[in-house]
């Protein structure tokens, strides 16, 4: 069944702070127009899911982000999840990152590659 054309899938597979910080500024942002969002993280990129995101690589630089007035990631991944972002987390790419699904944040959900391609079929997806 296809989604919405309006659908964005942002596929998170780096563990950077930076590219996990900017998914969800992509997530929120369209959320905030309305628009449905699946963020579906793989390999380091499930670091960005998990209860303490601080595993990221540079997630020190939050402070600086937060310096800026810019909001930092825990506020953006709120902000996200308010919006009604479904977050998604590679079943396979959490055994590769060695992070086990406890770890995660109770809102996201353990599935594989199929459930992205199937929520996000019709509409547009953004790797980072």
């Amino acid at each position: 069944m296809p989604s919405d054309p309006q659908t964005l899938g942002i596929l998170l597979i780096s563990g950077s702070y930076e590219r996990a910080h900017y998914a969800f500024v992509l997530a929120a942002g369209a959320a905030a127009l309305g628009r449905p969002v699946v963020l579906f993280a793989t390999n380091a990129g499930c670091h960005a899911l998990a209860e303490d995101w601080r595993a990221l690589t540079q997630a020190s630089d939050d402070t600086a982000v937060r310096g800026t007035g810019v909001a930092g990631f825990a506020e953006l991944r709120e902000a996200a999840t308010e919006l009604g972002v479904k977050l998604l987390a590679c079943e396979a790419g959490l055994r590769i990152a060695g992070i086990a699904a406890e770890r995660l944040r109770a809102d996201v959900e353990v599935a594989g590659v199929v459930t992205f391609l199937v929520a996000t079929a019709g509409g547009q997806v953004i790797s980072l």
